[in-house]
């Protein structure tokens, strides 16, 4: 099974769903090309929404920090929304978790973005504040 992706924008955020599987192989070539084309094209906020991903492998995770770091070089910024249970402990236990934005919702991973603003939720959080968004 590949992974699907959806682009959005929302609110000058590009949010991409993704459904289905990030594993070696092609599946990894088509996210990386993706965040790879948004970052050309001047998107600087990104969000990864991981609702439907079923299954991810450890080259799915390396494509997950490989695109964090390419965002980074380009002045953009990656968050990542409805991690599963299994995988956001997994990401703990590798210690990942200290360089991802992971939020619970996409709305809060949208509303991250807004200046001054860090709201966290899933008892990893180092600083939270409430934030309306901007309709």
């Amino acid at each position: 099974m590949s992974v699907r992706m959806t682009n959005s924008e929302v609110v000058g955020v590009s949010v991409v769903a993704l459904d289905g599987c990030i594993v070696l192989g092609e599946e990894n070539n088509s996210l990386r090309e993706k965040l790879k084309s948004l970052t050309d094209e001047g998107k600087k906020k990104i969000v990864l929404n991981m609702a439907n991903i079923k299954y991810i492998d450890s080259a799915g995770v390396d494509t997950l920090v490989a695109a964090d770091i390419t965002a980074k070089t380009h002045g953009a910024s990656v968050r990542i929304c409805h991690l599963g249970r299994k995988f956001h402990e997994v990401l703990q236990i590798a210690k990942l978790l200290t360089v991802f934005d992971v939020y619970d919702t996409e709305v809060a991973a949208v509303g991250s973005f807004e200046e001054g603003v860090r709201v966290r939720i899933g008892g990893i959080a180092t600083e939270t504040k409430f934030f309306s968004a901007r309709t």
